[in-house]
């Protein structure tokens, strides 16, 4: 306790010293030149035109996820919050899941050097199956276990122009599994990345990493841009003894097209290939075995884009993407192919109102290997899913009052037919005040895991000292205990009712708050229960059935908070509470996000070519699940501090040194559920150069 409180002081005293050193070099800098009249008014109107520039990009921050139309964030009727391109460069991070931790409400826990749990508003673990998360709107969360393979999504995160967050639902949008919230990580026009662009870094953990970048221009209104990209990756020291934690390396490359073919019509057309093995140690289905995992991913996807404009208040739009991975590792051996087809149609019916609708189509293959952990019933399987979306936006009272209701009508192959209804209501009573509040329903859908499986989670040795299993107590047994997850063809939907407030609130030029609170439902959630046992060749097996038993309920509020105190000085400023209750989960522990999260980023520059950047992050302690012990791990609150210090030369270069979790050697944020061992995230250095031409 002593020594945490020893942390929180130096980091509080780091921060005090950055807050009063940086108006001592600003007023020095005045000092230094003697100005005219002239060369004063001249200072003055810049400031002011400087001013002008930060208000408007704090009040009108584009959106196209709440609605998928594009909008102003400060207009949307939902928790939405937008990390923007300067954000990510000057964070220091070098992948998507730790930029994520920017954004309120999203709690982000890195399980070793490759894997991350990731969720909004509760219920997180590797496997997080409440969140849905897209790369310019082609999904990538996976129906083999509901959620996402964070280690196969990798940007080049120069080319990203911005990441969209949004915490709460957005199933009436996206459909089914947006239950807790939806990321849609967007890509820059080709327009804007013309010319090259060259990154090389190096440090303690993230051993190399480069990326390079060329746009360029064909004709008169086409431009295209290639990319490639690759890193490797130090292995983090394990939390236990002996279970190392091999690097990690990967590649990635792919290219875009923008063109515009008409006054009226665009057309996008991009692809990704990527290939990587992010290695790590698991148990085995022998007790007390563990092995050095190499694990292989690989993949690609294509996707397109076209955009008719009908007049200046309707257009229509049809987005196609195939998308092809393949995974082979110690749990999992599989391979699945998806085809998706959107068609959307936007229309004013009068001045106040506002009409958007859509069908869609997917269709899912996959092909599952012999495993010696899973067992799946068919291998191989296909799914359709059927969708339509309406919505309609109607203003009053001059657009003070803005409401919007819609649905989306969906029929899949586990759960047959799914209404996810929404219905919000924004209030703007004078300028600089927005006040709104939603509610909405939506489901999560069954994975090809829960819906007809057996996986084996791990063994009991005979006469072990204690028996973790909350269906057996603490007495030993005289014969080896089995224990697999068995899915059911039965398994339901889980539903969800959430009831959402906020309130917007902008000062002036330079400062902008953000509350939301909220009151998440839940019913049909997951659970187990113990099977019906049998003892074959001395061994009893004891099966562990998934049901849709529990209930629960989450609440709780999240802030942020912009200050751009100096034209050179900017505070961002985030915190989330969480509460979480949950019933009838039939003795079986569930995950616990941190009750407390707050992250605070200040981005200085103190001289003129030299940008210093501070990051003090805390996250309470939470609770995870080690399925193959079927016990819950209390997980230590922590606090971080990163610190990023850049020089540009000159406008095409810029040299960077980055420290992060600079407060000790390393620190524990979460397990695996599955048979991956956990390591420790480490302090870590690392420098970078990039070059422009």
């Amino acid at each position: 306790m002593r020594m945490q409180r020893l942390k929180m002081n130096v980091a509080a005293t780091i921060m005090l010293i950055c807050m009063l050193y940086t108006p001592i070099l600003y007023a020095e800098s005045a000092a230094e030149n003697d100005l005219s009249l002239e060369e004063l008014i001249s200072t003055e109107i810049a400031a002011a035109t400087q001013k002008e520039k930060i208000k408007k990009k704090m009040l009108n921050m584009k959106v196209s996820s709440v609605s998928k139309t594009s909008q102003s964030a400060s207009n949307a009727a939902a928790a939405v919050f937008v990390i923007d391109s300067e954000a990510i460069k000057r964070s220091g991070v070098t992948n998507v899941p730790e930029a994520l931790r920017m954004a309120p409400g999203i709690d982000v826990a890195r399980i070793n050097n490759s894997k991350w749990a990731i969720t909004a508003r509760g219920f997180n673990g590797r496997f997080a199956n409440k969140l849905l998360v897209l790369i310019d709107g082609r999904s990538v969360y996976t129906p083999d276990f509901s959620g996402v393979y964070w280690d196969a999504q990798d940007v080049m995160l120069e080319d990203v122009d911005r990441i969209e967050v949004i915490r709460g639902p957005g199933a009436t949008v996206w459909g089914a599994n947006a239950m807790n919230g939806v990321i849609n990580i967007i890509t820059k026009h080709t327009e804007d990345t013309q010319g090259g662009l060259l990154t090389a870094g190096a440090g303690s953990k993230e051993t190399g990493f480069g990326a390079l970048r060329y746009g360029t221009k064909w004709g008169e209104d086409t431009f295209a841009r290639a990319y490639a990209k690759g890193f490797l990756r130090d292995e983090f020291t394990a939390e236990q003894a002996n279970n190392g934690n091999a690097g990690w390396q990967q590649f990635q490359g792919g290219f875009r097209v923008d063109s515009t073919l008409s006054a009226q019509d665009t057309l996008m057309l991009q692809g990704n290939a990527y290939a990587g093995d992010p290695h790590q140690t698991v148990t085995t289905s022998q007790p007390g075995l563990s092995l050095n995992d190499a694990v292989n991913t690989s993949g690609w996807n294509v996707s397109s884009r076209f955009n008719h404009s009908l007049s200046s208040t309707a257009d229509y739009s049809l987005q196609l993407y195939y998308d092809h991975i393949q995974r082979d590792e110690y749990t999992i051996r599989n391979q699945r192919d998806t085809l998706n087809v959107d068609f959307q149609n936007t229309f004013a019916l009068t001045a106040q109102q506002s009409v958007i609708w859509s069908l869609g189509y997917r269709y899912s293959e996959d092909d599952f290997k012999d495993n010696p952990l899973i067992f799946l019933y068919p291998k191989s399987a296909s799914t359709q899913l059927f969708s339509g979306f309406i919505q309609d936006e109607v203003s009053f009272l001059d657009d003070a009052l803005l409401l919007t209701l819609g649905s989306k009508f969906e029929h899949n192959d586990y759960t047959g037919f799914e209404i996810q209804p929404s219905a919000s209501l924004m209030w703007t009573p004078v300028n600089g005040h927005k006040f709104w509040t939603s509610i909405s329903r939506s489901v999560r859908t069954p994975s090809r895991i829960e819906d007809n499986s057996k996986f084996f989670v791990g063994s009991i040795l005979p006469f072990a000292a204690h028996l973790p299993l909350p269906f057996f107590g603490s007495q030993p047994l005289p014969f080896q205990l089995n224990i697999p997850v068995i899915g059911s063809p039965a398994y339901k939907a889980e539903q969800q009712l959430s009831y959402q407030l906020g309130y917007r609130l902008t000062f002036s030029h330079n400062m902008a708050w953000d509350i939301t609170a909220f009151y998440n439902d839940y019913d049909t959630l997951r659970a187990l229960s113990a099977g019906a046992s049998t003892f074959a060749n001395g061994a009893m097996e004891m099966p562990l059935v998934l049901n849709n038993n529990a209930t629960g309920n989450t609440y709780g509020v999240e802030m942020s908070e912009v200050w751009q105190m100096l034209d050179g000085w900017r505070w961002d400023l985030n915190y989330s509470l969480l509460k979480t209750e949950l019933r009838h989960l039939d003795s079986y522990p569930a995950a616990v996000s941190p009750e407390h999260m707050v992250s605070l980023r200040a981005a200085l520059n103190p001289i003129e070519k030299v940008n210093l950047d501070v990051w003090l992050r805390y996250s309470s302690s939470a609770q995870a699940i080690n399925i193959s012990t079927a016990d819950a791990t209390k997980i230590n609150g922590y606090v971080t501090f990163d610190v990023r210090l850049a020089y540009q030369p000159v406008k095409q270069i810029e040299l960077s040194l980055t420290g992060q979790n600079l407060l000790q050697n390393q620190h524990l944020e979460y397990l695996d559920e599955s048979n991956a061992l956990p390591a420790g995230v480490p302090r870590a250095v690392y420098g970078k150069i990039s070059w422009a031409f």
